[in-house]
């Protein structure tokens, strides 16, 4: 393993604070391990844990673990690659971004959010199945959601259904949540529908899912709404998404495009 050394930090700690004061010990490099095996050791509260990056739970519920990991050892790309499509969609249809009411599918703690920011988007609704997501993005970025629910989307509860009809949206992303099991095609297509018609849907997803092949059924329900004229896609770019542990590069695809009608039930 090779440890990750920071400086410390104070009792009172903001989010980059925590990311400075964490220690992580990384594998060694192993040809064997796939994406969804990747795990680190942290240090937390004086001992040492083994956590898999895709235990989500437990990532979120250690401050600053996910941007540590993530974005300073993985280089992540993918929030603001998502950004920067979004921005040039919007300016070509001169979309005023005040309008935009996001359902950010995959929440977590925030990161794709926050993002987005810069955009001048300020409605945001959290959505994750995670327990530890909505302390964690309003620990991390107080504020930042409108609304926050953890649930199912295809059986939300009472409380859960209530929220989502309080708000209209006109724009859902998903970024690199789709296709190891996280977020099932059911659940993707709940969380489209809930999108106006005429709305933006931004998401990526690792090419091995778009293939005849694909296990997740992703690449199914893709083709089928782009050849029965469910989404519109206005960009699609294949871009690097981050390293993996052994430090090769991963790439993904990123959509962009306009809802044109729902996914219909039988599809799933």
């Amino acid at each position: 393993m090779s440890i990750v050394e920071t400086r410390p930090t104070s009792s009172s700690r903001t989010l980059q604070e925590a990311i400075d004061s964490l220690q992580i010990a990384m594998p060694v490099p192993d040809k064997s391990m796939t994406q969804d095996q990747e795990w680190v050791v942290v240090e937390d509260g004086g001992e040492w844990k083994q956590i898999r990056l895709h235990d989500y739970n437990d990532v979120f519920a250690i401050q600053g673990l996910y941007e540590k990991w993530v974005y300073e050892v993985f280089q992540c790309k993918s929030p603001d690659k998502i950004r920067d499509l979004l921005a040039e969609a919007f300016n070509d249809n001169e979309v005023d971004p005040s309008t935009i009411t996001v359902l950010d599918l995959g929440a977590g703690n925030g990161c794709v959010a926050e993002a987005l920011l810069p955009l001048k988007i300020r409605n945001f609704v959290g959505v994750d199945i995670a327990p530890s997501a909505e302390p964690a993005a309003h620990r991390d970025r107080p504020g930042l959601y409108n609304d926050f629910i953890i649930d199912d989307l295809t059986n939300p509860s009472p409380e859960s259904l209530a929220k989502l009809d309080s708000h209209d949206f006109n724009c859902m992303t998903c970024v690199a949540a789709l296709g190891f099991g996280d977020i099932p095609p059911e659940v993707f297509a709940a969380a489209y529908n809930r999108v106006s018609d005429g709305g933006w849907i931004a998401f990526t997803i690792k090419p091995d899912f778009l293939t005849e092949t694909d296990p997740s059924g992703f690449s199914k329900l893709i083709r089928r709404m782009l050849e029965n004229d469910i989404l519109d896609i206005s960009e699609r770019e294949k871009y690097l998404h981050r390293v993996d542990t052994r430090g090769e590069k991963l790439h993904y695809e990123a959509f962009i495009g306009r809802k044109k009608a729902d996914i219909p039930a039988d599809w799933l």
